[in-house]
């Protein structure tokens, strides 16, 4: 009897020094989280940690290679096929992204209108296409067809592909790349103002767009839809190609939204969302970080979430007055007076 009451101590105290030992353990990988949060600091400041922090997340992406020498490949554009829809011209246009890696996008051209244009880069999300970014049917509400009605260029890449091409790349450091090259194209074309380039998507789209505009300062306006949120939310009942080693330990989203400041952003996050999905109660949470940043940079007024009372998808009305505004097209019929 008294062997048996030995046993049950000595197991409760090995119990209790496991989950000591847990707990510590647990603190120790949260403290271990996000070692590149952004705090308040001085513009000076916030310049130098948003340099350092696209250094880190570049390598961690496995494309500083080509961040350094990448630019200088040919693009070699070959037009594959084009539509004239009347308002605008379509074509599907086959471009260099790296060496040895082709990739096909979608880019549309005024046709009622002289340039130079400014452009966007209209980013689909998980099984879209670039197509999808212009069908009425689909959650994108055809927001970038909307936009080359109305004077602008726009260009779809691919960025569903759950493989990784080439290797020692990472998925979302191919993702990321081929829409820096999208951005290489539109700076060839005589007929686009480099100075007025931007980026939208929806879904994984919304998360290419945060990407886009946090590494590549060129994106004068991003708008991001159906993204923000927080990693903690991520982590379950989500496709995990979002993570990669090293990324959760360096930042959460509201960091890697910060480095597009004092650049303009607008996040859009619907009021009927499922409660696993990307709430308004996180986005709320999480802009209010990012709003440290932008105040920094005394720009408080460049970071916007509207809140729209659908689902998962694209306020088209907000995305079309955002960049109206910051891009000032030409106007025509499709413009309201």
């Amino acid at each position: 009897m008294k062997d048996t009451i030995k046993m049950r101590i000595h197991g409760w105290f090995t119990l209790a020094f496991v989950l000591i030992l847990l707990a510590l353990s647990t603190s120790a990988i949260a403290q271990n989280k996000r070692s590149m949060k952004y705090s308040t600091r001085s513009a000076k400041k916030a310049q130098i940690w948003q340099k350092e922090v696209r250094a880190k997340l570049s390598g961690l992406l496995n494309i500083d290679d080509l961040l350094a020498t990448g630019k200088s490949i040919p693009l070699n554009p070959n037009e594959i096929l084009t539509e004239n829809k009347g308002d605008y011209l379509v074509k599907e246009v086959e471009i260099n992204s790296t060496a040895n890696r082709r990739i096909r996008v979608i880019v549309t051209f005024p046709l009622l209108t002289n340039g130079p244009w400014p452009a966007v880069v209209c980013i689909h999300g998980h099984g879209g296409k670039p197509y999808s970014v212009y069908d009425k049917e689909s959650p994108y509400k055809a927001f970038a067809a909307e936009l080359a009605v109305r004077n602008y260029v726009t260009i779809a890449p691919v960025v569903s592909q759950h493989e990784v091409y080439e290797a020692g790349r990472t998925l979302m450091g191919e993702r990321l790349w081929d829409a820096m090259r999208c951005i290489d194209y539109l700076e060839s074309l005589i007929s686009v103002d480099a100075t007025r380039i931007g980026c939208a998507g929806l879904s994984l789209g919304g998360e290419m767009a945060m990407w886009l505009g946090a590494m590549d300062q060129r994106i004068k306006a991003t708008v991001s839809a159906g993204f923000l949120t927080r990693m903690d939310q991520m982590e379950q009942g989500h496709c995990m190609c979002w993570k990669f080693p090293g990324l959760r330990e360096l930042v959460d989203y509201a960091d890697i939204y910060s480095l597009i400041a004092p650049r303009l952003l607008l996040c859009q996050n619907g009021l009927k969302e499922p409660p696993t999905d990307f709430t308004v109660e996180l986005a709320r949470a999480a802009l209010k970080e990012i709003q440290v940043s932008y105040t920094n940079y005394s720009r408080p007024e460049n970071v916007t979430l509207v809140a729209h009372p659908e689902g998962h998808v694209v306020d088209v009305p907000s995305l079309l007055s955002f960049f109206k505004k910051q891009f000032n097209p030409i106007k025509n019929s499709y413009d309201e007076e």
